[in-house]
């Protein structure tokens, strides 16, 4: 069975418009901002919990929370950064609950067979490197780097996130760029 054709048209509207039509329950429009910010939201989420699963967990509940409230957005210029905010802190959810369950006695003798950022890049690449320096920060410190140079939340938006004071986001970040840095000395 082949699938219905794609109203291509729809494809080349602004978010604005598109916004719009969903909220007045157009599915079709709704699939387009998904399909436009899926990729982005999916690799955001992949850098904040570590797994590929988990990243489509954290994808799948921001589009099913989206397609919920997409009235609540006032501005439909907007969706981007509010699809992200809602995949940043369902992504965070879903590494709390991981957190949670995790029983440190029992996953100490059972070995990782998830794919290593370093098996997904390109052996030798800038972006290896930076995979590796970021997997090796502190979760504490990745979550705010990632929430603010890959989300490109503010500060207080961070902080809001993740449940703690702005000046503890700061400090995180510059320990976390610190390190990065001096990781990544070598591709200056």
């Amino acid at each position: 069975m082949t699938p219905p054709p794609r109203d291509v048209g729809l494809d080349a509207l602004p978010d604005v418009v598109l916004c719009e039509r969903a909220t007045d329950g157009d599915t079709a429009a709704f699939e387009v901002l998904a399909r436009r910010y899926g990729p982005m939201m999916r690799g955001y989420a992949m850098r904040l919990t570590g797994s590929t699963a988990d990243a489509d967990d954290a994808v799948q509940e921001t589009l099913i929370h989206a397609w919920d409230h997409l009235a609540d957005v006032r501005d439909g210029s907007v969706v981007k950064s509010w699809l992200m905010r809602i995949c940043g802190r369902r992504s965070i959810d879903i590494v709390r609950r991981r957190r949670e369950h995790a029983d440190a006695d029992t996953l100490a003798g059972v070995p990782d067979h998830r794919p290593t950022p370093e098996s997904a890049t390109i052996a030798g690449s800038g972006l290896d490197s930076l995979a590796r320096s970021l997997e090796a920060l502190p979760a504490e410190q990745r979550q705010c780097w990632v929430l603010k140079e890959m989300g490109g939340l503010s500060y207080e938006e961070i902080a809001e996130q993740l449940g703690i004071s702005s000046e503890s986001v700061r400090g995180r970040l510059a320990r976390a760029r610190v390190t990065l840095m001096k990781d990544m000395e070598g591709w200056r």
